[in-house]
């Protein structure tokens, strides 16, 4: 995984950066990547990265009944910011070949490589692994290549976490804001249905 080199080397200093307050914006830009109804009430934002554990294992247990009960219905525009957190290369070669595998199988991608996540931890060579899914995902071997590779797309990752980290204050994942409300960690349905019914109503969650 040599090539995801340059992708941490800005990475130890944003993460000194980062101070304790939260203040992460609300704002979806053009660079993040999202699901369900543009126009609802309530956004969630999760601060993920595809080689975190904990983030691997929300998405397993909560995210599927989650996406269900408010995304797919149009409640929650659900976002997900990518994060450089756990094994950085991992992290790095799983979000450029989602994003090179299209807007529409980004989050196929994604689901895909937290569900390797053990597999690729535990035999140390993430790599074919990693070109499996892109296969799957409809890129050729050259093409998953090239993508993994490319400076520029390297570049912009690194420059969307710094920007994570020192302007929304970032200090681990996941990390959810929900209508520019902060919470640290992994959060169950019903930590989130308090939340996603809190804003809603405009109302502090109890």
């Amino acid at each position: 995984m040599r090539a995801f080199a340059t992708l941490i080397a800005g990475l130890a200093l944003s993460l000194t950066l980062a101070a304790c307050q939260k203040n992460a914006t609300n704002a979806v830009t053009a660079d993040d990547m999202s699901l369900g109804n543009a126009n609802a009430k309530v956004t969630v934002i999760e601060y993920a990265s595809v080689s975190c554990p904990h983030c691997a294992r929300w998405n397993e247990e909560v995210w599927p009944a989650f996406k269900a009960k408010y995304v797919d219905t149009g409640r929650v525009h659900y976002v997900m910011r990518e994060a450089l957190t756990g094994e950085p290369s991992i992290a790095a070669a799983g979000f450029l070949m989602a994003r090179c595998a299209g807007k529409d199988k980004y989050f196929q991608v994604v689901d895909a490589v937290y569900h390797n996540l053990k597999d690729m931890e535990t035999s140390g060579q993430p790599k074919p692994i990693l070109q499996r899914i892109a296969q799957s995902a409809g890129l050729s071997e050259q093409q998953f290549t090239d993508c993994v590779s490319d400076q520029k797309a390297q570049e912009a990752l690194v420059k969307r976490w710094d920007t994570y980290v020192q302007r929304d204050k970032i200090t681990g994942t996941p990390t959810f804001i929900i209508n520019g409300k902060a919470h640290d960690g992994e959060m169950t349905l019903a930590d989130l249905d308090a939340a996603v019914a809190a804003a809603e109503t405009g109302k502090p969650a109890s």
